[in-house]
């Protein structure tokens, strides 16, 4: 039925079209969860960059939007909600994990989480109706609709979680049974990347849209 689901839109049912949206959905959550393998726990939380994304906070965020998606929007809150999200949290309290949040924690939080979201999406058709309050200027939706935000809102966040990995270890790729990347070694990849700077080098002082000088023999 994947296969189905994902190749032949064309003649897609209904059905076909949900279980096609939850594959994708279902292939983020898992690709978000295998970039936080095999690392310590300072690594999990460390920021990366200036405005300080790290893996465990995607993480955090991402369990957070799934259960206020596909729970409060359709009145079926998840349990116990997210303080992260109250009005009285603190900015971006969604992003990061407190020291008295463990990582074995906020895994097991993101597969309940999306178990929940699940029954949701098992439950209604996507055309049921549902209500984001924090749309205030078209807040009506169906579960159609927030299923494609969510796989969109996912994978967006799982292209973070995989620069952020390959900053600390090194590691990179679409999914743990297939990367996507070009099949080199090390030397293959050095002399890649070497290649990408020198072109990028051309550049340096140069506007955006303009093109290199080229030498022509005479």
């Amino acid at each position: 039925m994947r296969k189905n689901a994902l190749l032949y839109v064309g003649s897609m049912t209904a059905l076909d079209q949900k279980v096609a949206l939850k594959i994708y959905l279902q292939e983020g959550r898992d690709a978000l969860l295998w970039k936080l393998e095999n690392l310590s726990e300072y690594d999990l939380r460390r920021p990366l960059v200036p405005t300080g994304t790290n893996l465990l906070g995607l993480l955090k965020h991402v369990a957070a939007m799934d259960g206020e998606y596909f729970g409060l929007v359709f009145g079926r809150p998840y349990p116990g909600g997210f303080p992260s999200l109250a009005d009285d949290a603190a900015p971006n309290a969604d992003m990061w994990a407190t020291a008295d949040e463990s990582s074995a924690d906020l895994i097991d939080l993101y597969k309940r989480v999306w178990e929940h979201s699940d029954e949701t999406i098992d439950g209604l058709d996507l055309d049921s109706p549902g209500r984001v309050p924090w749309w205030p200027k078209n807040p009506d939706t169906t579960l159609g609709r927030i299923l494609v935000h969510m796989i969109v809102e996912t994978q967006r966040h799982v292209g973070h979680a995989d620069i952020v990995r390959e900053l600390i270890d090194g590691q990179a790729g679409l999914r743990s049974n297939n990367s996507n990347l070009a099949d080199g070694d090390q030397s293959w990849w050095t002399e890649y990347y070497g290649q990408v700077e020198a072109s990028a080098q051309k550049f340096r002082d140069r506007p955006a849209g303009s093109r290199a000088e080229q030498q022509v023999d005479v």
